[in-house]
């Protein structure tokens, strides 16, 4: 029996001009392009491999990019993706495939809404802290938005505003919401207004239930609690990118993340992306103190005095020896 000869794939030659688009979905091959200018959608997929100098990535291409492109049928309505134009910022994790790779969760955005839960499910300190540093590497601001207030008792929301405490004096204005109930979602919708925002949490923090309240247009599935695990069924399973029509912005919806690695920052860096740490680490004694051991620490003292958050300096400390303190 003949051996069946191998097939080559090629790529069918594409001529015409090329135009401008933005990624708005990406399901792995295949990417939703919209172009800038006509707000057409199109079908696209990569010309070759595209690889980013000095980058180890598993997604070269993220929602939120803007790419030149061409047709390729106009039949079928797809197109090629040439490249990608140089971005602005991304938000990046540590791949749950790939160790040494990252995994980039969007490209070119204003802002980044962190949604997080104080019940069903219960989001941790240490998971808000690794995303907060993520962001301040990429100098994305960051709201923190606790849904699910009306599930609250007076208990949990006297812990709430000890989190408000600790939260807002760096920066990071805290919202109560609840997207069930609309509580509070007007001050959300001005937010939101006029910007490119990144929706990101744990699955079942209610990330699609505020999206369809957000853009009264879109109707994202939404699953119940798995009450067996406490946490929420993945309901997002890719990105994607919402047109808010009447805030004149963006939203990019994600698929709910498990845990969080840091990627792409060094250990002596890491401090510098906490604001109450970066604030007073000239004060230190020497110059490359770790805050860990070191004597005449002005971070440690602080920590001490009740000036820097327990929790925070522990999640410090935990990036700091590559562990995962989301729990």
């Amino acid at each position: 029996m003949a051996k069946k000869g191998k097939k080559k794939n090629k790529e069918k030659e594409v001529s015409g001009d090329v135009k401008v688009g933005i990624i708005t979905k990406s399901t792995g091959l295949w990417y939703e392009v919209e172009d800038k200018e006509t707000r057409q959608f199109f079908k696209g997929r990569l010309r070759g491999k595209l690889k980013l100098k000095g980058m180890k990535v598993t997604n070269p291409v993220a929602v939120g990019d803007f790419v030149n492109y061409t047709l390729e049928d106009e039949v079928e309505n797809t197109v090629i993706i040439h490249d990608i134009i140089d971005r602005k910022n991304i938000i990046l994790r540590q791949s749950t495939r790939k160790k040494w790779h990252g995994h980039i969760i969007a490209a070119n955005i204003d802002q980044a809404i962190l949604i997080a839960t104080l019940a069903l499910p219960k989001t941790s300190l240490g998971f808000i802290d690794r995303f907060l540093v993520a962001a301040e590497s990429y100098d994305v601001p960051t709201y923190i938005v606790f849904n699910k207030d009306d599930l609250l008792e007076d208990e949990d929301r006297e812990y709430l505003d000890y989190l408000k405490s600790i939260y807002e004096p760096l920066g990071y204005k805290c919202l109560r919401v609840s997207a069930t109930e609309n509580q509070n979602l007007q001050e959300l919708n001005e937010i939101i207004k006029d910007k490119t925002s990144l929706l990101v949490g744990h699955s079942g923090v209610g990330k699609s239930t505020l999206l369809n309240k957000l853009a009264s247009k879109m109707h994202q599935k939404t699953d119940e609690i798995s009450l067996f695990a406490m946490k929420g069924k993945h309901t997002t399973t890719f990105a994607e990118m919402f047109t808010l029509a009447e805030q004149n912005g963006h939203l990019i919806d994600t698929p709910g993340i498990k845990e969080l690695g840091i990627m792409g920052i060094e250990e002596n860096e890491i401090g510098h992306f906490f604001p109450e740490i970066r604030e007073v680490m000239n004060e230190c004694k020497y110059n490359n103190c770790t805050h860990v051991h070191e004597p005449q620490c002005a971070v440690r003292d602080l920590v001490d005095e009740g000036k820097i958050a327990t929790s925070r300096y522990l999640s410090y400390l935990s990036m700091l020896e590559g562990d995962d303190n989301r729990k």
